[in-house]
């Protein structure tokens, strides 16, 4: 059973620890199955790629490299702010995740 991730592709975040604490940016990509995320301008690696028809100079290239989940928190699109996130059912039965600090709901 692979572990749920509580955030989203698109969602803003911001990261809690590490070498780029505090730094925000968008959810990239999603990996379920490691229980990591890729976050837009966080955990910047190099990477020494040798030339290629794409890439004709090669050389090093600066790429984002994937966190634990654990390690961000989602922005409250409302309150503007980091904030828990919790679940639960409207009344047609769909669940959605809300903010644990000023109740709004996080998916439309």
């Amino acid at each position: 059973m692979t572990p749920k991730v509580h955030v989203k592709k698109d969602d803003k975040v911001v990261v809690l620890s590490g070498k780029d604490k505090g730094k925000s940016g968008k959810v990239l990509k999603v990996i379920p199955r490691d229980n990591k995320v890729v976050v837009e301008g966080a955990n910047i690696q190099k990477k020494h790629a040798k030339p290629t028809r794409n890439n004709p100079q090669g050389g090093v290239i600066e790429q984002e490299a994937p966190l634990y989940s654990s390690k961000v928190q989602l922005v409250c699109p409302r309150c503007d702010k980091p904030a828990r996130v919790g679940a639960r059912f409207l009344e047609d039965g769909k669940k959605v995740r809300d903010c644990k600090k000023c109740g709004e709901v996080i998916d439309k």
